[in-house]
């Protein structure tokens, strides 16, 4: 294990030759205080003392206890954890979907109340209309917005070509593969440039060569957007792969367990030896609580 001594860069400037720095969720960030001078601003992101409780059946059952996290602009984190830790649920706060139970959610420092253009959600189901054709479906959201036809098709024009799909503006979606589905979900959520992306197990159904595939197509445009991505996930090697930085959080309630810094430069491919090592070492931290998870599922169910 590295020490947090360690001098950190940006994700995108050179490396230092340590590719993982793991620090506990009670140790001050580095990510955010020191990496592109970051330290005299604003994260675009801020979870403040987030917790969340729900009742069922009667009882109150805590889902997130006192969660702390902030993301740059631009940075890409990964956050992985056993089912029911509450990864998604944490989406759909930063989202302005629910309301914390106590805490506070901040972009660019400001409360998040409800839902807002400047943050766009994409789930594992993506929703898209198959009545609609593969443009009207990216000009969806920019239609709610009440933006001018003209401008409408120049930016989904625009967003298709960025995910390579120009030739099918005029298709439909069940003509399209299911890689090719998940570009239009992301050219959708591009279209109405959010400054977040929040992404719930986006690539979780695919078969692995269509998720490689996709993985380079984020990774791209990514770099070439500089949107600040939330991505979750259950495959650790992807996060090692995509992310700048991965949170792994305990079973229920989820807390921030530890966070890690992947330092292994980019462009990656998901079968590197390094991304391997990383997400070997991420996934030894996160075993215990995957087998906390288990033996939950099996008290309920013996």
């Amino acid at each position: 294990m590295t020490t947090l001594l360690q001098r950190f860069g940006s994700a995108r400037d050179a490396f230092t030759p340590s590719r993982l720095t793991a620090w506990p969720a009670s140790a001050v960030n580095p990510a955010s205080s020191m990496r592109s001078g970051a330290a005299a601003g604003t994260p675009k992101v801020a979870l403040e003392d987030i917790s969340l409780e729900y009742r069922t059946n009667g009882s109150p059952l805590l889902a997130l206890d006192r969660i702390n996290l902030q993301v740059r602009t631009g940075e890409f984190l990964c956050i992985v954890g056993p089912s029911g830790c509450g990864k998604s649920t944490l989406l759909h706060l930063i989202a302005g979907l629910q309301q914390p139970t106590s805490g506070e959610v901040l972009i660019d420092g400001e409360p998040v109340t409800a839902p807002g253009t400047d943050r766009i959600l994409i789930f594992q189901e993506l929703g898209l209309f198959p009545w609609l054709t593969v443009g009207d479906n990216v000009e969806f959201g920019l239609k709610l917005k009440n933006t001018a036809k003209a401008e409408r098709k120049k930016k989904a024009e625009y967003y298709l070509r960025l995910v390579q799909l120009s030739q099918f503006a005029d298709s439909y979606i069940h003509e399209l593969s299911g890689g090719m589905r998940q570009r239009v979900a992301l050219a959708r959520a591009l279209a109405t440039e959010p400054d977040v992306l929040l992404m719930d197990e986006p690539f979780a159904a695919l078969d692995a060569q269509t998720r490689d595939l996709l993985h380079d197509e984020l990774e791209r445009i990514w770099a070439q957007t500089g949107r600040t991505i939330i991505f979750v996930t259950h495959n650790v090697r992807e996060a090692a792969r995509l992310g700048d930085r991965v949170a792994v959080f305990t079973f229920r309630p989820g807390r921030i367990k530890r966070e890690f810094l992947v330092t292994e430069p980019r462009p990656r491919q998901i079968e590197d030896p390094a991304v391997s090592r990383c997400a070997k070492e991420i996934l030894e931290d996160l075993r215990e609580e995957i087998n906390k998870s288990l033996e939950q599922e099996y008290r309920i169910s013996s």
